[in-house]
């Protein structure tokens, strides 16, 4: 623990003179929670972030509904949730299968050669597009949105998702619609602005130098908009009855185990569980190609998959609605806007009529005390303001756009359900605008966040992807002000003396690059210094506003992140099989993963022939080498071996040789894609959104979200005191930390449990045992001291095998080349040298410990220790250097581009 405390004294040094200093006189008003009273404080805005007046949608119809959202609460719902895609995908494809009328698909990237069940040699037919093509054969109709990528930036191809579905399916019923046309307006054009584009290549490093006539729109005539705005939203309805949502995409990348293992080379290919570029770490490179998505230039016999990390929902009930209505929004404004002139056939609106079914009281008038209000708030005068409301809308879309809203307008004849429906309270909240849903801006998620935090009364956990805001407007650019909120609320716990904390997981690296000191990362160090600048550095962060105030940061709010390692399986066994089969591992894994790029024997979809009899001799060597017993590749991945009953991976037997063995070894960061919100095991908030402006400002990317509520009460502890807390949320909150914590058992893709399906079926969970009861209570002191000390022991263990960055160890550029690019910095002149570690991103630096046996046995002794994949983040990472501007300078787009 002495190593623990350390790392909290040095990262508390900068902050205790503000500590000391602190004046009562300019303490901001934190002692009302709602902040807003009278003008002073943290919230002298009842928004979550600042803009123009008149902006949004807060002075329109919305503010009829909590957090300003389109949508009303709603009870009588269910709700089930999964961590990570394993199981969510397996529930996706059993929906998919039971389809009847009608697929309604929204994604950022949507990837037709999706397996979702694994492994593929097994499972041929729940590919996704064979399920799409399936569904529609039998009438099923598909309406699928999908982000359209800035083709220079990004290599989603969109383009191919969408000609490959809709040009493969026989019925005429799968409908892709790719949004927005990245097109430049007159002004625009007549700028410098396209010419410098072209110019740049849209590659990071030479955005910085663009001039600052960069910041104006290319989508749309007078919008906002900037070039790298995306629709970011997933969502998969099913016959307008079920629905999934949350972080995970149906795309490459995504589908993954709770142990995470990230090596998956097996001699016998059938066993492989990634095919194609569905293996891929784009830390060190990304998806190339996705057309031909088979072509995987990460070789897997020497590099480790990057391990994905994420929460998802399943959804049945009331709230259905909310989101078919708002899937009929999107697809008729896009429908008006790009498709309707096109007059294909295929192509139409949706009629839609929302539903009023399990409004919480009525939506238009917030109740006091549990009664409803008079006036305003009855059905005439809210049908009046309604009307009102809609023809101010049809005022504000541009010519043609008025037919968007005859389609998803509710009749006249819909009235409003009183008295209680029982079931989960959800309610859906968005970011959204004109650009991308032709609506008034709606910034109800970062509401939701705001006040969620304002309100908690003990203990609130985020698990996001990103970590970007702002407690001040001295933080520009960043406008959110939902680290205001967690400040007020951090305050306001010390001065009461609460028992109060809150506990942040986001990954250690937020984007893609190899190596952070290149010109080419420069947009991932931009997202750090913006963390950063968040968390503990530049003057207004949260840490330092809270010392500001005298109150010690550590002691209530604390930042990790998740590591973990693998071993690739024995070069040797692979060797066996090649020479017995006459045929290289490469060329027979392009074989499988060619076959299993194909729809079938009977739809080869314009797929070059398979060559069968390479992949089959080789199949036929590693039966003939290794047999057809069970213990077959029983150790071709070695992530159990931190997980709860996992093997001590000292005990884990290895063919070949110490030294490789000791190549073999691999870590990555453990991505965090989660966008993830529980407050006091009582409130989950849940969705596609991230925590930086992007996703909150509502003018920037498109988000959806819900905030869960669940009636159903089971009987916990919060500092050390009895507290009802929600089933719903406590069973999320304990799963996912046993999980970080390696509590809980490795998962088998081919067992499936209630865990993998839709609504309906609970989720399991194993109230009152061991595991349970180690984090029932967050805020007790023996779970806090095995939560630090797990994470102290994993991140003292990764950094002696691997040497991973970021780390406290190193501060300034020099100490990251001592301690990192010395050992692996790619070097096109090196890369035949014979010591591993000197260009293999990820492998045990081999120059610190004995050669032989003696080594091995170290390494292993070391990472016996490893439980869980918890590792502390490194707040003083680089904190001697200016990390983004390393070499390069911004200006206003990249800037606002990297928030």
């Amino acid at each position: 623990m002495a190593f623990l405390f350390d790392k909290v004294k040095d990262a508390m040094r900068d902050v205790e003179a503000k500590i000391k200093k602190s004046d009562e006189n300019q303490k901001p008003n934190v002692t009302d929670p709602k902040g807003d009273q009278g003008g002073g404080g943290f919230f002298k805005h009842t928004h979550s972030h600042i803009h123009h007046p008149k902006a949004c949608s807060d002075g329109d119809s919305h503010h009829l509904h909590r957090f300003q959202s389109f949508a009303p609460q709603r009870e009588g719902n269910d709700a089930k949730w999964y961590v990570d895609g394993c199981g969510y995908m397996y529930a996706v494809s059993v929906a998919l299968e039971q389809a009847q009328k009608e697929i309604w698909i929204l994604d950022w990237w949507l990837s037709p050669e999706l397996y979702l069940r694994r492994p593929p040699a097994q499972n041929e037919q729940y590919r996704l597009d064979k399920m799409l093509f399936a569904a529609a054969d039998r009438g099923v109709q598909i309406n699928i949105i999908v982000y359209k990528e800035v083709t220079q930036a990004l290599t989603l191809s969109s383009s191919h998702t969408k000609h490959w579905l809709e040009d493969n399916d026989k019925s005429g019923n799968i409908r892709v619609f790719r949004h927005p046309d990245h097109l430049p307006d007159k002004q625009t054009l007549a700028s410098s602005f396209i010419s410098s584009i072209k110019q740049t290549g849209l590659s990071p490093a030479k955005l910085a130098q663009l001039p600052g006539d960069a910041i104006k729109a290319i989508y749309g005539m007078n919008e906002d908009a900037i070039l790298y705005w995306a629709h970011h939203e997933k969502l998969c309805l099913i016959d307008g009855s079920i629905a999934f949502m949350g972080g995970l995409d149906l795309c490459f990348g995504r589908w993954d185990t709770t142990q995470h293992s990230i090596s998956d080379l097996h001699s016998d290919l059938n066993k492989i569980v990634f095919p194609g570029q569905d293996y891929n770490n784009a830390r060190i490179m990304d998806f190339n190609d996705v057309a031909h998505w088979q072509n995987n230039q990460l070789d897997r016999k020497y590099n480790s998959r990057m391990g994905w990390s994420d929460v998802s929902i399943c959804l049945k009930g009331p709230v259905v609605q909310d989101l078919k209505a708002h899937f009929a929004q999107r697809w008729n404004f896009i429908y008006f806007e790009k498709y309707d002139v096109r007059k294909d056939a295929r192509y139409k609106p949706i009629d839609y009529e929302p539903s009023r079914a399990g409004i919480i009281g009525h939506p238009y008038k917030q109740a006091q005390n549990g009664q409803e209000l008079e006036g305003e708030g009855q059905y005439g005068s809210f049908k009046d303001k309604m009307k009102k409301e809609y023809e101010r809308g049809r005022q504000r879309l541009e010519e043609g756009r008025h037919k968007l809203r005859e389609h998803v307008y509710p009749t006249e004849k819909e009235d409003y359900p009183t008295g209680p429906l029982g079931g989960t309270q959800v309610q859906l909240m968005r970011s959204c605008t004109k650009w991308s849903h032709g609506v008034a801006l709606e910034h109800s998620i970062a509401n939701a966040y705001i006040q969620t935090i304002r309100e908690s009364e003990h203990f609130v956990y985020i698990e996001n992807q990103f970590f970007i805001t702002a407690t001040s407007p001295e933080q520009k650019p960043v406008e959110n002000r939902i680290g205001a909120a967690i400040v007020e609320r951090i305050v306001r716990a010390a001065r009461n003396g609460e028992d109060y904390h809150m506990i942040v997981n986001i990954p250690s690296v937020p984007g893609f690059a190899g190596d952070l000191k290149a010109d080419a990362s420069l947009g991932t160090r931009a997202i750090m210094e913006f963390q950063y600048s968040s968390i503990n550095r530049g003057g207004y962060s949260i840490m330092e506003t809270i010392a500001a105030e005298g109150v010690d940061p550590m002691k209530y709010l604390r930042f990790y992140n998740l590591r973990n390692y693998d071993r690739i399986a024995s070069s040797k066994a692979v060797q066996q099989v090649e020479q017995a089969a006459g045929v290289g591992y490469d060329e027979a894994q392009q074989s499988f993963d060619q076959k299993f790029g194909q729809a079938g024997d009977s739809q080869n979809y314009g797929q070059a022939p398979v060559s069968e009899a390479v992949l089959d001799r080789f199949q036929q060597a590693s039966q003939n080498v290794h047999g057809e017993s069970s213990a077959k590749g029983r150790w071709d991945s070695v992530a159990e071996c931190y997980m709860l009953n996992g093997k001590d991976i000292r005990n884990v037997l290895w063919e070949g040789d110490a030294q490789s063995e000791m190549d073999a070894f691999v870590s990555e960061e453990l991505y965090i894609h989660s966008k993830l919100l529980i407050a006091d095991d009582r409130k989950v908030i849940c969705g596609s959104a991230n925590l930086n402006d992007r996703s909150q400002l509502g003018s920037h990317d498109s988000e959806i979200a819900v905030l869960i509520e669940d009636p159903e009460e089971i009987d916990s502890f919060m500092a050390g005191q009895p507290w009802k807390a929600s089933k719903y949320a406590a069973s999320l909150r304990r799963f996912i930390f046993r999980k970080h914590l390696g509590l809980v058992s490795p998962q088998d893709p081919q067992r499936p449990d209630a865990n993998f399906m839709p609504v309906g079926d609970p989720n399991v969970y194993d109230w009152g045992s061991n595991e349970d009861q180690a984090v029932t209570d967050p805020l007790s002191s023996d779970f806090m001291n095995l939560w630090t000390t797990t994470a102290a022991t994993n991140t003292q263990a990764f950094e002696r095998v691997f040497h991973p960055v970021p780390t406290d160890k190193v501060k300034n550029w020099n100490q990251y080349n001592e301690y990192y690019e010395r050992f692996f910095k790619i070097d096109e002149a090196d890369k035949k040298s014979t010591r591993p570690s000197t260009w293999k991103w990820g492998h045990v630096v081999a120059e610190e410990f004995p050669s032989g046996d003696e080594g091995v046995r170290e390494v292993k002794e070391i990472l016996s220790q490893v439980r869980g994949t918890l590792v502390e983040m490194p707040l003083l990472f680089l904190k001697e250097e200016d990390i983004a501007k390393e070499g390069l300078g911004f200006n206003p787009f990249t800037a606002v581009v990297y928030t």
